[in-house]
């Protein structure tokens, strides 16, 4: 019973450190669009870059993938986006999706 209990532990634990270790990573690809398109996605106030929050899945999908296929030009994107796997694409589509816009003239 003891061992079982152990077992048990042992294995929810892993669970728990394997999730961890997937959002640590997710806010690590996050982190790496903050310089150009703003802390969450959220870009500064009449910046040229667009904004990534609020951004719908579909579309940050295949922009990534024009980037990836030179389909779509631009400075850093399209050798940024070569560097994403298609998991980490869709993870990061997630996750900006899920982020809400910055209101206009909202105090930052």
């Amino acid at each position: 019973m003891k061992q079982s209990l152990l077992m048990l532990l042992l294995i929810l634990l892993s669970l728990s450190t394997a999730r961890a270790d997937d959002a640590l990573r997710l806010r690590s690809l996050v982190a790496n669009c903050a310089a150009c398109h703003g802390t969450e996605g959220r870009a500064v106030e009449g910046s040229l870059i667009p904004g990534l929050a609020g951004m719908p899945v579909v579309y940050f999908t295949a922009q990534m993938k024009a980037f990836q296929s030179g389909a779509r030009q631009g400075t850093l994107m399209p050798q940024l986006a070569k560097g994403y796997s298609a998991e980490q694409i869709a993870q990061l589509a997630a996750y900006f999706a899920a982020q809400k816009q910055a209101q206009k003239g909202a105090p930052k």
